[in-house]
Order: C-alpha cells, then sequence, then structure tokens
C-alpha cells in the first residue's frame, strides 16, 4: 500500500511537471527569451517519476527553442538530506531526453499551433508585400506618366520660347495661313501660271510698291540688277518665312512642299497634345464639378425629400391632432350644451333668484338721488357732475325689502275701501295675500344721457325690471323717449317713477311715507297743480303708445304701465315704488326668475384696487360661483384662463362702486353684484362680456371659442379710420358711448351743430406712451388737429404725459363726454385759428368792384377810388386786375372805408372808398392805364380758391361760390 501511495504521488508529480511546464513554455512565447546560459550537465535521473516530469519540461524547452528548467527545491533538499547528486555526463555524450506520454502530446499540439500560426503569418506577410508591390507598381507607372508629361511640356515650352526668341514662333491660325498660301503656290506651278525661276522675295514687292506711288514713271526702265535686300533688326520684324525655307531654284518644289508639310503636321501635332491635353484636363475639371454638382443635387433632391415626408407626416399628425381635438371640443360642447338643458329643465318656480332692475331716464331726473335715497347713502356726491358715468349695482336683501315697503303696509291697512290691486299686491293687510319669496332685489343705475346708449343697452340686456324715472316737471325729454323705444324693443316690462312731486307749489313732504298718504296731506292748489303735471305727462306717455296709470288705479298691470309718483328728497312714494316693483317681478316674472345653475355672468368693470390687485366688478345674473373656479375670459388679445381667488361684496344695501368694509364668500348664487379677484391678467378683460367656468368634462378650447363670440360682435362698433383721434376710456361700455358720441354729428350743449369727429385708434385703459407714439403719427400725416388723445376716465401715465409735451401731442382728459368734447373742440379752434392767419396772405375772397367817376381821390400811388362792391367780398389785402386789359395788376387793396370809418371787409351793395397800392408798379395811374369804365376783379387762383375752401368755408356765403366758379373761367383756373 505503501508503495503504490509511492507511485500515485510520484505520477501526481509528474502531471504537475507537465503543467509546470505547460506555464513554463506559455510564459516563454510571451516573454522575449534571455541570451542562453552555458549548458549544464544534466543530472543522472534519480527518480523515474521525477525525470519523466523534467524530460517532458526539457522537451517542451527544446521544442521552443529554449533551456533546461533550473534544479527545483526539492532537489536542494535532497541535496542537503546528504544524497549524491547523479554523476555529470560528459558533453560529447548524447543527450537523453524522456518525456511522459501526456507532456508529449502537449509538446505536439503546441508545435504545431505554432507551425500553424507562422503559416498564417507568413501568408498574411506575403499578401501584404504583394499589395504593397504592386501599389508601388502603379504608383511608379503615374509617376512616370506623370514625368513624360512634364518632360513633353516642358520641351514644347522651351521649343515655343526658342522660336520666339528667333521669331519663327507662330501661331496656330498663322500657320494655317502660311500652309495655304504655300498650297496655293504650288498648284499655281503646276499649272504654270508663274515659273519657278521667280523667286518670291520682299523686296521685288516693295518696288512694285513704290513705282505705283511715283507720279510720272519712266518709260520702260532698263533691268537693273536687283541689289540684296537690306537686313532688317531682329527687333522689329520677324525672319522672313522665305528666307527659312530651301532655295525654290534649287530644290524640288514637291520635296520643300513635303518637308514643309512634315515640319507643320510635326507642330500642329504637338500644338494639338498639348490642346488635347488641356482640353482633357478641362474635360476632366467640368466633369469633377459635374459630378460635385450632381451629388449635390442628389443630396439636396434627398434632403428636400427627407423634407418633405417630415413636413407630409408632421402635416398628417398636426391634422389628425387636429381631428382628435376637433372631435374631443365637439363632444365635450354636446356634453356641456346637454347638461345644460338637463339644469333648464330641473328648474322650479319654488325657487327664484332675485331680479335684476334697471334706473333709466333723462340726465337729472333724479335716478342716483333716488338710489340713493333707497340706500339711504349719497353716491350722488361722488360722481363727476352729478351725471352717472358707470353701472353701479346695489343689493337689497329680503329683509332691507320688507322694512322699506312696510309704510305701504300700515298705510293699506288704515284704509277701508281697498281696491283689487291692494289685494293682490304682495304684502297686503289681507292674510291671505301673497308673501315675498324673492331673496332680494339687485338694482343697476345705468348711465342716462345720449351719450351712454351703450351702457343703458348693456344694462337692459341684464336686467329683468327697469324703472324709468321720469321728471314731473319737464315731462318727457329726448333722452327718456330713447330708453321708452329701448324697452319697447328689447320687450322689458316697467314702472314709470313720476319724480320730483315735491317740487309742485307748496308741496307739504313727510319724509318716507306712502305717496297716498303724502298726496292726502297736500292742500287742493298743490294737487290741482299736480294733477295738471301728471295729466301732460301721461298724455306725452300715450304719444308713445304707452297706455298708463296711477298704480292704485291700475286694474290690467299686463297691458297698462303702472305709474308711482315719488320724491328723491323725501321719500315720499319710495316704498309704493319699492312694492310694485317687487309685486310685478314675482307674479309675471316667476318663470323668468327660475333659480338655474347654468352660469351667467356679465363683466361691468374691471379695476386694479390698492391691497386686492386686478378685480373684476361682475353682475351674477344665474348659477353659482365658488371661490377657485377656473374661469374662461375675454380679452383683446384673445381668451384667456384663470382662477377665481376670491369672491367679495358689499355690505347689503351698498353699491359696487363704494369704497367700503368688503365681505369674502367661498360660494355666491345670483342673482347679485359682486368682485372678483385674480391675477394680473384680469386688467386685460374686456368689460361687457361674459364668464365661463370651467368644469371637469369641459374643453378648454371650446369654452375659448364661445368665449370670443362677445368680442367678435364689437368688431363693427371699434372700427377706425385711417386719419383722426385715438380714443381710450376706461370700460369698454364707456368706450363704445364715446365713439358712438363723436361719429354722429349733432348739436353740443350750446345747440350749436357739431360735425362728427373721425377716430383713428380705440382702446381700453390708462394712457401709456406707445398710445402717445401712435396719436404723433397723424402730426406726421399732415392731420395736426388730430394728433391728439382722448380720455375718458382714464389716468395718464407720467412718462406719457412727458413725451406728450415734447412731441406736441395734446392729451384731454375728462370725466364727462360732454366736457372733452369741449376741450377738443377748443383744440381744433385754436389749430383752425392759426391756419387761418396762415393763409390769409394765400386766400383770396371773390369780388367785382365798380368805380365811381365822381369819387376819385386821389390817381396815382397811393390810388384811391370810390365805388360800390357789385359782387362777392373786398377784403383788405385783395389784389386787384383787370383782365379786359390784359390782365393789368392794378395793386393791393390797403384799406376800406366806409361810412367815414374803417372797415376790414365790404360785401355786395356796399358803397365804399379803397386805397390800392402797388408796390411793383408806382407809376401806376388811373385815366393813364385805366378808368371808370373798367371794372376791377379780384385776381384768384387755384392756391387761393383752395385756401377758401379749407381754412375760411364759414365765411363765404353761395353766391359768393357762385361768384368763384365765373372767377374761375375768366382766370382759366382749372
Amino acid at each position: 500500500m505503501g508503495k503504490a501511495k509511492k507511485k500515485g504521488g510520484k505520477a501526481a508529480a509528474a502531471d504537475d511537471d507537465d503543467w509546470d511546464a505547460l506555464l513554463d513554455a506559455e510564459q516563454a512565447n510571451q516573454a522575449p527569451q534571455p541570451p542562453p546560459p552555458p549548458k549544464a550537465e544534466a543530472p543522472a535521473p534519480a527518480e523515474p517519476a521525477k525525470a519523466d516530469g523534467s524530460d517532458a519540461a526539457a522537451a517542451f524547452l527544446a521544442s521552443m527553442g529554449g533551456d533546461a528548467p533550473a534544479p527545483k527545491k526539492d532537489d536542494k533538499k535532497k541535496k542537503k538530506k546528504g544524497k549524491k547528486p547523479p554523476p555529470k555526463k560528459s558533453d560529447d555524450a548524447p543527450e537523453e531526453k524522456k518525456q511522459s506520454k501526456r507532456g508529449a502530446e502537449i509538446a505536439a499540439r503546441l508545435a504545431e499551433q505554432k507551425a500553424a500560426e507562422e503559416k498564417l503569418a507568413a501568408e498574411k506577410k506575403a499578401a501584404e508585400d504583394k499589395i504593397r508591390a504592386e501599389e508601388e507598381a502603379e504608383q511608379r507607372k503615374l509617376d512616370e506618366e506623370k514625368r513624360k508629361r512634364e518632360e513633353k511640356l516642358a520641351r514644347k515650352a522651351a521649343a515655343r520660347e526658342e522660336a520666339r526668341k528667333n521669331g519663327t514662333y507662330e501661331t496656330k491660325k498663322q500657320r494655317e495661313a502660311r500652309l495655304a498660301a504655300e498650297r496655293r503656290r504650288a498648284s499655281m506651278l503646276a499649272s504654270g501660271m508663274i515659273s519657278a525661276d521667280t523667286k518670291p522675295s520682299k523686296p521685288k514687292f516693295e518696288r512694285k510698291k513704290k513705282k505705283v506711288v511715283e507720279k510720272a514713271p519712266e518709260p520702260e526702265p532698263e533691268p537693273e540688277p536687283e541689289p540684296e535686300p537690306e537686313p532688317e533688326p531682329a527687333a522689329e520684324e520677324p525672319v522672313d518665312d522665305w528666307e527659312a525655307v530651301d532655295d525654290w531654284e534649287s530644290g524640288d518644289v514637291g520635296a520643300n512642299l513635303e518637308k514643309l508639310a512634315n515640319e507643320s503636321k510635326a507642330i500642329d501635332e504637338e500644338v494639338e497634345d498639348e490642346a488635347e491635353l488641356e482640353a482633357k484636363a478641362e474635360a476632366e475639371k467640368l466633369k469633377e464639378a459635374g459630378r460635385k454638382l450632381k451629388e449635390r443635387e442628389r443630396k439636396a433632391r434627398e434632403e428636400e425629400e427627407a423634407r418633405a415626408k417630415l413636413e407630409a407626416e408632421a402635416a398628417a399628425e398636426a391634422d389628425r391632432a387636429k381631428r382628435e381635438a376637433e372631435l374631443k371640443k365637439l363632444e365635450c360642447r354636446q356634453k356641456r350644451l346637454a347638461r345644460e338643458k338637463r339644469r333648464d329643465d330641473d328648474r322650479s318656480e319654488s325657487r327664484l333668484r332675485s331680479p335684476i332692475c334697471c334706473i333709466m331716464g333723462h340726465v337729472d331726473t333724479g335716478k342716483t338721488k333716488l338710489l340713493d335715497k333707497i340706500r339711504q347713502t349719497n353716491v350722488q356726491d361722488g360722481e363727476a357732475g352729478g351725471i352717472t358715468q358707470q353701472i353701479g349695482a346695489t343689493f337689497f336683501d329680503d329683509a332691507t325689502l320688507k322694512e322699506k315697503i312696510r309704510p305701504v303696509a300700515a298705510h293699506l291697512a288704515s284704509i277701508k275701501d281697498q281696491s283689487s290691486s291692494y289685494v293682490d299686491a304682495i304684502l297686503g293687510p289681507d292674510p291671505d295675500a301673497p308673501r315675498l319669496t324673492l331673496p332680494g332685489l339687485l338694482v343697476i343705475d345705468t348711465p342716462g344721457h345720449e351719450s351712454f346708449s351703450n351702457l343703458r343697452s348693456r344694462g337692459s340686456s341684464l336686467c329683468d325690471m327697469a324703472i324709468l324715472v321720469v321728471d314731473l316737471m319737464h315731462g318727457l325729454e329726448p333722452q327718456t323717449l330713447e330708453s321708452i323705444s329701448m324697452l319697447k324693443r328689447k320687450r322689458t316690462p316697467f314702472v314709470v317713477a313720476l319724480n320730483k312731486v315735491d317740487r309742485c307749489y307748496d308741496w307739504s313732504p313727510t319724509e318716507g311715507a306712502s305717496i297716498r298718504e303724502a298726496l292726502a296731506k297736500q292742500a287742493q292748489n298743490t294737487l290741482d297743480e299736480f294733477e295738471q303735471k301728471k295729466a301732460n305727462a301721461f298724455t306725452e306717455l300715450n304719444e308713445q303708445s304707452l297706455n298708463v296709470a296711477l298704480y292704485w288705479d291700475n286694474d290690467d298691470p299686463g297691458s297698462t304701465v303702472s305709474v308711482v309718483p315719488t320724491s328723491a328728497i323725501t321719500g315720499e312714494g319710495v316704498p309704493d315704488l319699492l312694492r310694485v316693483v317687487l309685486s310685478l317681478t314675482q307674479q309675471r316674472l316667476a318663470a323668468k326668475l327660475m333659480f338655474g345653475y347654468n352660469l351667467q355672468c356679465t363683466v361691468l368693470e374691471v379695476k386694479v384696487v390698492e391691497g386686492l390687485g386686478a378685480t373684476l366688478d361682475v353682475i351674477l345674473v344665474n348659477g353659482c360661483l365658488h371661490a377657485g373656479d377656473t374661469m374662461v375670459l375675454c380679452t383683446q388679445d384673445g381668451p384667456i384662463v384663470t382662477t377665481a381667488r376670491a369672491l367679495l361684496t358689499p355690505p347689503p344695501s351698498r353699491e359696487t362702486r363704494v369704497k367700503s368694509e368688503l365681505i369674502k364668500h367661498e360660494s355666491l348664487e345670483g342673482a347679485i353684484g359682486l368682485k372678483i379677484t385674480g391675477d394680473p391678467e384680469l386688467t386685460k378683460v374686456v368689460p361687457g362680456t361674459g364668464i365661463l367656468v370651467m368644469h371637469q368634462d369641459d374643453d378648454v378650447e371650446d369654452l375659448k371659442e364661445e368665449c370670443m363670440k362677445d368680442i367678435a360682435n364689437l368688431s363693427d362698433t371699434l372700427a377706425t379710420e385711417a386719419k383722426g383721434v385715438t380714443v381710450q376710456a376706461s370700460t369698454l361700455g364707456a368706450l363704445e358711448a364715446l365713439l358712438e358720441f363723436l361719429r354722429n354729428p349733432g348739436k353740443d350743449r350750446q345747440g350749436k351743430e357739431r360735425p362728427p369727429i373721425p377716430v383713428s385708434g380705440a382702446t381700453v385703459g390708462p394712457i401709456h406712451k406707445k398710445d402717445v407714439i401712435k396719436a404723433a403719427i397723424m402730426a406726421q400725416k399732415g392731420s395736426e388737429e388730430y394728433s391728439c388723445i382722448l380720455g375718458f376716465d382714464v389716468p395718464v401715465d407720467p412718462e406719457a404725459q412727458a413725451y406728450a409735451d415734447k412731441n406736441q401731442v395734446k392729451i384731454f382728459t375728462a370725466d364727462i363726454i360732454y366736457h372733452l368734447e369741449g376741450h377738443f373742440t377748443r383744440h381744433l379752434d385754436e389749430i383752425m385759428e392759426r391756419k387761418r392767419n396762415e393763409a390769409r396772405d394765400v386766400a383770396v375772397f371773390p369780388s367785382l368792384f365798380k368805380i365811381s367817376k365822381n369819387h376819385v381821390f386821389n390817381m396815382k400811388d397811393p390810388i384811391i377810388l370810390g365805388g360800390e362792391v357789385v359782387d362777392g367780398i373786398l377784403k383788405v389785402g385783395t389784389p386787384l386786375c383787370i383782365p379786359h386789359l390784359g390782365f393789368l395788376d392794378v395793386g393791393v387793396v390797403q384799406s376800406i372805408e366806409c361810412n367815414h370809418k374803417d372797415v376790414q371787409t365790404a360785401r355786395k351793395g356796399q358803397e365804399c372808398a379803397i386805397k390800392i397800392v402797388n408796390h411793383g408798379n408806382p407809376n401806376m395811374t388811373y385815366g393813364r392805364q385805366f378808368d371808370h369804365n373798367h371794372q376791377l376783379f379780384s385776381k384768384v387762383n387755384r392756391a387761393s380758391i383752395d385756401a377758401l375752401k379749407k381754412y375760411f368755408k364759414d365765411d363765404m356765403q353761395d353766391a359768393d361760390w357762385r361768384l368763384v366758379i365765373k372767377l374761375k373761367k375768366v382766370f382759366s383756373v382749372i
């Protein structure tokens, strides 16, 4: 067993030696071999296993060209144990190597692998050498051809240079001409036309030339020996071709021609070769350029095709996305319309919203004062000129309304004989009378004068009920008639407040009483005056096709308008007015006042409030608004999407225009007036447009399109002209009213006719520098009078004011349109007066002056004549002439005297004396150049007539224009 183990250990050691040999061989392949050390004697094999491993390693190293491995550590241990080393073999003895079977196989495989690698390397090197040799041969061939071409070109260049030096160089054209001449000569010799003895020499040609020039040639001159031609300097004339060829007499003509032809052919070939090379090079350049161009065109075509493909794909994708968006928008719109219809169907008369009531009428009829009495406030004093310039909204809750109409209920309880109208009215004395079911009343105060028809129209489009205020003392006035027409056109129910009953003589006031109670306390003369004024007002109302009656006598409120006498000063009749309005709205407008969740909200004003930022004053007609709702609003730049940050309302019975402590709400239901705060972009919202709230199923693009329909209808209203003033207002309604006022002719407050004023630009908001820059363009166009800005109820930026002062742009601002129109009218008058003064020297008024024979006071410089103005207008400074005397210039009128008074103008039929001066011809004398038989004409021209039309139209009458037409024919003015 011990021997077996010992042998097994020796076998394992041999295997390890084989792997050691394999690793050593691999290292020998990878690392450079060191120089071989002197060979050592191989030790005698002590152990067979050990010898087998050493033999394998030695064989492997021998096959790789290496040396035998060094002795192992085991050998050293054996030496230490005292074992004798194997006897060294002599150098001459053959070296015996023994290998194990496995080591021999590994060595053989390594040898085969190495041989295969060497073979592949050799084949690769041979292929590379072959390719390199072929490339070098090709390059040498190209270099040789290039060298030959260059040598050939160099030889040709040298030959040309030599020919130039010798004077024998010929161009191709010259050579062809010479050869043609030689061929002609040869053909002439062959035909016998000339003899071979004839020597074509240049001197003979010159002598013939001289004989032709001589005037008297000698008859038959004796032949003289030909003198030898003097050689000319080479610099002046090249060597003659005739000297360059062989003598024609001494040689054969055919041989000479053949020689010349061969030389010419050789030169032609050289030239042709050169030309051919140049042509080939040029062709190569053109081919290369063509290839590059073709390549560029191909690339450009490919790029264009790729771009077109991408554009087509993008267009298709955009079209697909657009179709999808349109389908989505259409689907969302259908859902929105279905939702709105469902909400409309769900409305019920059991729940009503607050009605919206508008107060309308003429200026100064007491609309705002009447509303102030209801609110117990004083907004009137805060308005410019006491005229309402904006729409303000006031909300009264139901508790306030019940308190306000209590005096009527108390009066009704004291009356024994009650009419049916009292019994049917709400809050009547009968326990079975209808109760007040309205949550409140929203009152809108609209401007009353004609300039604000648009604001009234905007207000009346919101209102459910109207109160028409009529002045008892003045009856129906123009704006009252306009309001009636508007209400009838919109089919809006209304009541008439016959205001100012306290103006009746000896009226005894009762503060806040019912009107019937107040009338019962008046004297008979006061009642008579009231009845007379009331009858006059009723007659005027009947003339407008209105059936009217006092509200307590009105048994048919559906076809007859109720009239309530009131006093805004004492408050008499105000409770009656409120009770009538509430009764009509609750009993006859219940279907219209049913509360619905479909939002109806209109922007009245856009303001920036300190501490709140950008705010919107809105009227919530129907529906519900929540703080945080996503709103879609309309601006002049397009629709915007923003968030309602807060919902604010004034206290009950306070107007939205009045500064007071505001109440914050999480949600509000219509109808009510409120403020909405939000982002700064709210300042761009156009007043008068609607508000849309976005729900979860809505498409924002659909809502934007729906929102912009409001402003699309205003494009015609805001249309401007090429020349005109720039107009700016605080709100869209005010801007519409201002444009309406300016564009329509009418009368000012003094009754004077006012022409329309053209408008070149109209915007909403404060006046900034950019607006002034636009207005300054009018002055550059030659319309100085229109280089101004009319600002209605808007602030002016300081930078804009400074720029306007620097560039002569006028900025007029006012809180009342009539004042604004007055500012502009004065501006026009100032400019017109200045231009009239500048045009006085140009304008010539038409006139005919007849000289009186007995009233010639001075005949010469100055000429003073008496006479009569036959036609037209004679003014100081008018130039006079006599057309019948060749348009004789008499002079200029220096002064006019009528009735011993100096005047500036004399009209038709007036007798006067005129002083005429003629600075151009001081010798002009009456009686010599002209006399009393010649009428004096005003000297007109095209410039003077144009000046009359532009600046002095008001000074001219129809007869004067007819005289201008006659004078145009006399003076041939086109």
